[in-house]
């Protein structure tokens, strides 16, 4: 099932950009962990998970405007040791958390005993690989 996503006018500070297919893996994992809440959506609660060491993953959406108001969680990201992405919606990655507002940020929070365990490695590992 392959989805396109509107095309949308990227910043060239949102790096690394996730393609189409790793955007849809990450925008189905949102999907099923909203039933288990297993993730914090907003800019200010992934900073409070990655300070709290709780994120296994940041999701930014690159056609945030002004770009420039993510740009502290990259840092925060790489001084936490957490992987991060920028998929190209907003409104995608709000609906996907669930909500009908536009969403900037978004991170999977750890839990031990979810069955997305195998799922959010997986996608952590190709997140890895483009920040490489």
């Amino acid at each position: 099932m392959s989805t396109t996503y509107p095309a949308t006018i990227a910043s060239p500070k949102a790096f690394p950009l996730a393609d189409d297919d790793l955007t849809s893996q990450i925008l189905n994992l949102f999907q099923q962990a909203l039933l288990r809440k297993q993730f914090k959506k907003g800019a200010n609660e992934t900073i409070k998970a990655l300070n709290r060491e709780m994120s296994e993953f940041v999701v930014m959406a690159a056609d945030t405007e002004p770009i420039e108001i993510l740009l502290p969680l990259p840092l925060l990201c790489e001084d936490k040791n957490v992987p991060y992405v920028f998929v190209p919606s907003k409104n995608a990655l709000g609906r996907a958390c669930g909500v009908t507002r536009a969403v900037i940020a978004a991170s999977i929070i750890n839990d031990e005993t979810s069955e997305l365990n195998s799922q959010i490695q997986d996608i952590k590992s190709q997140i890895e690989r483009l920040l490489i």
